[in-house]
């Protein structure tokens, strides 16, 4: 009798099996640009409307008005067409922050608060991200290679989002920003975690806000 392991055939059968999870290529031309863009957006009404098994490669055509090999020229599954999204949403909220936070003339409190309620805001497209059922897919998605990348572009633009602060009653440490940073975004993910509705996430973002501004505030 054959257990699993690697070389075992059974192994090499269980892995062909697997859908492909990561996207067959990005889109550069205006028009590639807006086709995946329609996809991305027909996939996330058809998740929060009717749930992740109702999500399928038709299903998506039809709801973006694509035909089904568009779907299939960049993702091959459904777990591709989310890990594409994924890479989207962190790669939209890079550019945000750089165009909405780290180049206007702020002060430091101004900036703290957009980095903030840009990243965490219910009503900013990273909410959609952020969800129970998101979550419950993330392991078919992601690596851990995968999670330490994103943790490292968003924590690097923290550290840029302070270093532009340069009217902060004193300096703060990298150390310091990795603590908010891993505050922030642990506590956003455990409130999707928790199913946390829109009202309570807003007064939770809000305290967290008065917190880091309570204590940024101290020399």
């Amino acid at each position: 009798m054959h257990g699993k392991g690697f070389g075992n055939r059974n192994s090499k059968l269980e892995e062909a099996a697997k859908p492909r999870t990561k996207p067959l290529k990005r889109p550069r031309q205006a028009r590639a640009v807006f086709t995946v863009e329609a996809i991305y957006q027909a996939f996330v009404r058809i998740l929060q409307r009717d749930g992740w098994d109702a999500v399928t490669t038709r299903s998506v055509a039809m709801e973006s008005g694509f035909a089904v090999g568009t779907l299939y020229e960049y993702f091959p599954s459904k777990e591709a067409l989310l890990s594409g999204y994924v890479r989207h949403c962190i790669e939209q909220l890079l550019q945000l922050l750089d165009q909405q936070v780290v180049a206007p003339e702020l002060d430091w409190q101004q900036r703290i608060t957009r980095l903030l309620w840009l990243s965490c805001g219910p009503q900013e497209s990273m909410y959609r991200l952020f969800t129970f059922e998101m979550a419950r897919q993330e392991a078919q998605v992601a690596e851990p290679k995968h999670h330490l990348r994103a943790y490292q572009e968003l924590l690097a633009k923290w550290q840029e989002v302070f270093a532009a602060c340069d009217d902060l009653p004193a300096p703060v440490s990298a150390a310091t920003v990795e603590a908010l940073f891993l505050m922030v975004w642990g506590g956003r993910r455990y409130a999707a975690l928790a199913q946390l509705d829109e009202p309570r996430l807003h007064a939770w973002l809000s305290e967290t806000e008065r917190l880091i501004l309570h204590t940024l505030r101290r020399p």
